[in-house]
């Protein structure tokens, strides 16, 4: 009965193992999905505000 209870045991610690390490990674899947988004929306707003004449003329009089 020892031996049944010690696989039973194993059986249980791994399926926690398993349950933990899906987890982990829908974490990581969410994260990169959240940090995408982010970047494209600063990718998008660098774009639109691109000034061709920007940075063109220095006022040293100031």
């Amino acid at each position: 009965m020892d031996l049944d209870m010690s696989i039973a045991a194993m059986s249980v610690g791994m399926h926690q193992a398993q349950v933990q390490q899906n987890l982990g990674v829908a974490v990581l899947k969410e994260a990169m999905d959240s940090s995408g988004q982010g970047l494209e929306t600063m990718l998008s707003s660098m774009t639109e505000s691109l000034d061709p004449n920007l940075g063109t003329m220095i006022d040293v009089l100031a």
